[in-house]
Formats: C-alpha cells, structure tokens, sequence
C-alpha cells in the first residue's frame, strides 16, 4: 500500500493530569517542547487543548493564540488543529478560538454518553460551529462518537454546511459510548465510503485500545490518531515515556504494513488544506 498515512497526536487532552502520568503536557511550554518530538518522530497533524494556571481545561482564546504562535515556530508546516470538545467550556466558548484560523478543528456533530455525563451536541451549537468554521476556511474533524454521527455529517456535506470532501474520525473505546469493535469498524468504513466516497478517515482507541485502533488503520488505508490525551500507557504496566514515543508505534505499524509516514506537505494536500 503506497497511501501515506497521516499521523495525528493528540498530545494533552481535558482529563490526563500528571498524576496519571507526568509527560501529559500541561503548560504551554510542554506543550510546544512534547509536540516538537512528536512532530520529529512523524506526527503532521497536532490536535490541541489548553489548560488554565491551575491545569484545569479551558478554551481560552489568548492561551490557544500563544501556543499556535509556538508550534507555527517550532513545527513548520504541521497541521494545528484545535479542540471544541465540551469539556473546556459550554455554549459558544467551545468556539471562541475559531477567528484564530487554525488548520483544522474538532467537530462532534450530535451527543452521546461519556463516563459521567451526556456529552452535549446540540443541533443549533452544532450548526453554528460548522458555520464558523466555514467562514474562517477551517477544516473540520469530525468526531464520530456514534453511527449517527457518520450519517449526520454525510447530510451536512450534502447540504453545503461542510465542505467537500469531509474529514471523520471514528472514537472507540470511550466508557458509555462505543466500544472497540472490529466488526463495527469495519461498517463504519464502509458506510462512510458508501455516503461519502472521497473522504478520508481516521480513527481514535482511546486507553488499551488505541493500539489496537492504530494498527486497524494502518492496516486498512486509513490515518491514525494516538496520543497522550486517548492513553498514558505502552502496557499494562508502563507509562508511555512522551508522545513521541507513541507516535513512534504508528511508524512502527507504518514499516509492517508497508505504508509511508506522509509528510505534512502530502497531509495538507491529501486533505485539501493551505498550504503551510
């Protein structure tokens, strides 16, 4: 397979604390310093949180201005990508970063259940993060959390509230939401291609899965997303040392498969973003 795959580290997260592991990221001069390795190792795509003083989650417009200046600096061309997610704010603050103009953002385009609580999407915050993004030429992520979410964003696509062609991650292994499955894998591969023939697609296992999720991608033509943020371990009983160090697996998986890491010169192309 000559398709290069596009390596995504999510490096921090709104929950991983140092106390879970202490390379999890929490200032911004983490953040720039475990990204720089991560994007050495072969990472072009760095999906972002921001924490506050006491590393607590936060959608603090100013803290993701200064960690995008950063990363522009350090990590030429990669993509910066940053979180709506709702655990860093509620309402519109999920998207008050968004005038910023980052590369990409994350977009979960309906609710599900996480581990203590309903994560909250609701049509009317979903349809107005799309339209910021559209507005400021921001291509979306979207975080499948559910089969209806794949579906939803195909009729979104369809009706011009996102671009074409469209960018979707599949997340597995969330406790309450959808486990890590191969058989539904494997449909949700087929129907994004059935709905959407000329998107691209990623997956995220979050804790003793993303291993897994990893190499299902590798092995499949997709791209993968590993990371701190989705997993603190390499085992059972090791805490992963750095993000690069799980960046590192998915070259790894990338050498057994026969796949090229892509560069983020190919990413940007293959995903039909600015140039860097």
């Amino acid at each position: 397979m000559t398709k290069p795959c596009i390596i995504c580290v999510a490096i921090t997260g709104s929950v991983p604390t140092k106390a879970d592991n202490p390379a999890v990221p929490i200032t911004i001069e983490e953040q720039v310093a475990s990204t720089r390795e991560a994007f050495a190792a072969g990472a072009s795509i760095a999906h972002l949180h921001v924490r506050d003083d006491a590393g607590k989650p936060t959608s603090d417009p100013a803290r993701f201005a200064r960690l995008k200046e950063a990363l522009e600096a350090a990590c030429p061309g990669m993509i910066i990508q940053f979180s709506t997610g709702g655990r860093s704010g509620a309402g519109k603050d999920r998207g008050g970063m968004l005038p910023l103009k980052p590369d990409m953002a994350s977009l979960t385009v309906g609710s599900n259940n996480f581990p203590t609580r309903v994560y909250e999407n609701g049509p009317d915050l979903v349809d107005w993060l799309a339209s910021e993004m559209l507005a400021a030429d921001i291509k979306p992520e979207i975080e499948a959390f559910d089969l209806s979410h794949i579906f939803q964003a195909a009729k979104m696509q369809a009706d011009g509230r996102l671009k074409r062609d469209i960018y979707v991650q599949f997340v597995m292994g969330v406790k309450n939401a959808m486990p890590v499955d191969r058989e539904v894998f494997d449909f949700y591969v087929a129907t994004l291609k059935r709905l959407s023939p000329d998107s691209e697609w990623c997956a995220a296992g979050i804790g003793a899965g993303q291993l897994t999720l990893n190499e299902w991608c590798v092995a499949g033509g997709g791209h993968a997303r590993t990371g701190l943020e989705d997993n603190v371990r390499l085992d059972r009983d090791t805490l992963a040392p750095s993000n690069a160090a799980l960046v590192q697996r998915v070259v790894d998986l990338c050498a057994k498969y026969d796949r090229p890491v892509a560069t983020p010169q190919e990413a940007r192309k293959m995903l039909g973003l600015r140039a860097g």
